[in-house]
């Protein structure tokens, strides 16, 4: 009997672990799509100093595109996700050109004032939406949206596996690409100092609509990735903006490792969150932990994140 029990407690013990270690890698995988939307509006607000509160609608546009390729043309999502970051490329491209740069030569023009355009172009995406697809929640149904794969005895969703990796490597890219690139090495002059970049030759305009561009398909590309798991409908990009927000002021304003790191956090904390309180509670701990860092950590992780 003394011996049954004790096999009892250790199986439960096991239980445990492989629970607990089961939401760590989820969150792990699940900020690792967060983060590819965090990059983009890092790399937004590095560059054009303003907060780009347009970038959930802009995620939700992409998920959208990806959406209709998938149901109307037969598409992988994850192929579908290159048709999104297109359209969200020269979505970014024409709101920084032809709105926001324009708003930027006014000089009666307050900085705030840009945040509210961003704020306005976002109701318009998300109502535009609205008026095509209904308030209607979908979802899309591959053959391995379902699927999982068993790693230690912990249940992974394939799904979230694939978009982990694919994060990663557009992660990657976009490393190469900023650091190794004449484009990118321009970008990065610019947001550390436009008037200098101006001064050695850099062309500060269309180095903000180029940004502006490749942040809006980072973010597209890191919805469509979060489609197979996520319910899609018109205001979703509201969500995906907290999200965004939290984790660029959890790593730090204008810091991309610091937004890496902190989406990894974030993702890992709802998993957490979701686990052990409730799923539907899972939003609250973002929030939580939003404020706790405003009080405490108002640097974020950039303050011990080297850049």
């Amino acid at each position: 009997m003394l011996q049954s029990t004790r096999v009892s407690r250790i199986e439960l013990g096991e239980v445990i672990m492989v629970l607990f270690g089961q939401s760590v890698v989820s969150g792990i995988l699940l900020g690792s799509m967060y983060a590819l939307i965090a990059l983009g509006m890092t790399l937004i607000m590095g560059v054009m100093k303003i907060i780009n509160l347009a970038h959930g609608a802009i995620v939700m546009v992409g998920m959208y595109v990806t959406y209709v390729c998938f149901h109307q043309f037969g598409l992988d999502p994850y192929l579908g996700m290159f048709a999104a970051m297109i359209v969200a490329f020269l979505l970014g491209c024409v709101i920084q050109k032809y709105m926001i740069n324009v708003l930027v030569k006014v000089e009666s023009i307050l900085p705030q004032n840009q945040v509210l355009l961003t704020i306005g172009i976002m109701l318009v995406l998300t109502e535009i939406a609205r008026l095509i697809f209904k308030s209607d929640y979908r979802s899309i149904a591959t053959g391995y949206s379902s699927q999982t794969v068993f790693i230690a005895d912990m249940s992974i969703s394939v799904p979230m596996l694939i978009g982990f990796f694919i994060a990663i490597a557009f992660t990657t890219l976009l490393h190469l690409f900023l650091t190794k690139t004449d484009l990118g090495k321009s970008i990065r002059a610019t947001a550390q100092d436009r008037d200098a970049a101006v001064y050695m030759g850099v062309n500060s305009s269309q180095i903000t609509v180029i940004t502006f561009g490749i942040g809006s398909a980072l973010a597209a590309a890191g919805g469509s990735l979060l489609l197979p798991i996520f319910y899609l409908y018109p205001d979703v990009g509201q969500l995906f903006n907290a999200k965004s927000f939290i984790i660029t002021i959890l790593g730090g304003m204008g810091s991309t490792m610091g937004a890496i790191v902190g989406a990894i956090i974030l993702g890992t904390a709802e998993s957490l969150g979701a686990t052990y309180i409730s799923m539907g509670y899972k939003d609250l701990v973002g929030l939580i932990m939003f404020i706790l860092v405003l009080l405490f950590l108002p640097g974020g992780l950039k303050s011990f994140i080297r850049r």
